[in-house]
């Protein structure tokens, strides 16, 4: 196994994390921008207004691509697994 094939894998499992990951952070960015604006409108300036909004959203986006994510990981292991024999040698 060669520096190339470990940088092949790392870019690879980098690239599956930024890719599950993305969904989520940006669901989570979206909502807790538009929080910002109502409490910058309203003048209300609590800490904690954010944080139940965003769980929320985030469990509601993981319940829509759970599936998606799960099958995104579950190829990157199987194509991991599977070339394991040129990994070792």
């Amino acid at each position: 196994m060669t520096i190339d094939d470990i940088t092949a894998i790392a870019e690879t499992a980098i690239f599956t994390i930024i890719k599950c990951a993305a969904p989520l952070l940006l669901v989570s960015l979206c909502v807790g921008l538009i929080i910002s604006i109502f409490q910058t409108v309203t003048s209300i300036q609590e800490q904690t207004l954010t944080f139940v909004p965003k769980i929320l959203a985030i469990f509601l986006m993981l319940m829509l691509t759970g599936h998606w994510i799960m099958n995104q990981m579950i190829e990157f292991m199987v194509s991991l697994w599977s070339d394991f024999g040129a990994y070792i040698r």
